[in-house]
């Protein structure tokens, strides 16, 4: 529905804004989704043209946000049925995404840089390494999935009015910063509160953080199982760079090569 743009960024600012560790491309899709949804009915177009129409808004949301108009493409393509791509929908999908990239480009935005500061060769040794630390990044991801799920579903069904869910949410928040100690595991994890903060970008250098992935896990999950909203991916990123700088000084590998790896991977 068209109302969903307005109430799902209300949302996510909201979230962003009071410290909730969500991320902001599920924000971009549902915005493209509601938008796009909203001029396929305008233009009255069949069932089949409104579902590829949903998918540019939802690639063009991805693509735009940050700033990878070929993983929103296929983000899109995928999305709506998981293993099955509609190749009608390929052409419209790439140009959605193209042009989302380029009207934010032009508008100034800026996307982060992460740079790994390492020339590893490519030997079988490294190839295993990383084999088995991506046996460890998937656990990790599904972990993440299956307890945003769990949580999700239990909290449902122990409180059913909705409203209450992101309250008690909120309480829990504020009471794992205060336990920890810490404000790194807020929002997006690409800025920090104080200097020495954590953010993704830090877990590129050389120093490591062993227990950083957990904690973002705890506060994300949290965050989204109780109602705000956000994204998943961006707190993937800084759980996946967490996690991979926590497993490089057990792999004898460089902290940078791994957080980028983990990054990608979660």
């Amino acid at each position: 529905p068209l109302r969903m743009a307005p109430l799902i960024f209300f949302g996510t600012v909201v979230t962003h804004l009071f410290g909730g560790s969500a991320g902001r491309e599920g924000t971009a899709v549902q915005l493209g989704g509601s938008l796009s949804g909203g001029f396929g009915r305008a233009l009255k177009l069949d069932t089949q043209a409104t579902r590829i129409l949903l998918m540019t808004g939802i690639a063009a949301g991805f693509g735009a946000v940050f700033g990878t108009p070929i993983a929103g493409a296929v983000f899109a393509l995928e999305v709506l049925a998981i293993g099955r791509v509609e190749y009608r929908a390929l052409v419209p999908c790439l140009v959605a995404a193209l042009v989302g990239d380029w009207t934010c480009l032009a508008w100034g935005i800026h996307h982060g840089i992460y740079h790994v500061d390492a020339t590893v060769p490519v030997d079988a040794l490294i190839v295993i390494k990383v084999g088995v630390a991506g046996v460890v990044f998937g656990l990790v991801g599904l972990a993440f999935a299956e307890a945003n799920h769990a949580l999700g579903g239990w909290l449902k069904r122990m409180v059913p009015y909705g409203p209450l869910r992101p309250v008690i949410g909120g309480v829990a928040v504020i009471a794992l910063v205060w336990l920890f100690g810490t404000r790194d595991y807020l929002g997006l994890g690409t800025l920090a509160a104080t200097p020495d903060g954590l953010t993704i970008a830090s877990f590129f250098g050389s120093n490591t953080d062993p227990w950083s992935w957990a904690l973002k896990l705890l506060f994300t999950v949290v965050t989204l199982s109780t109602g705000f909203k956000g994204g998943e991916v961006t707190p993937l990123f800084f759980i996946g760079a967490a996690l991979g700088n926590a497993l490089a000084p057990m792999f004898g590998v460089s902290t940078g090569l791994f957080a980028a790896i983990g990054f990608v991977a979660l």
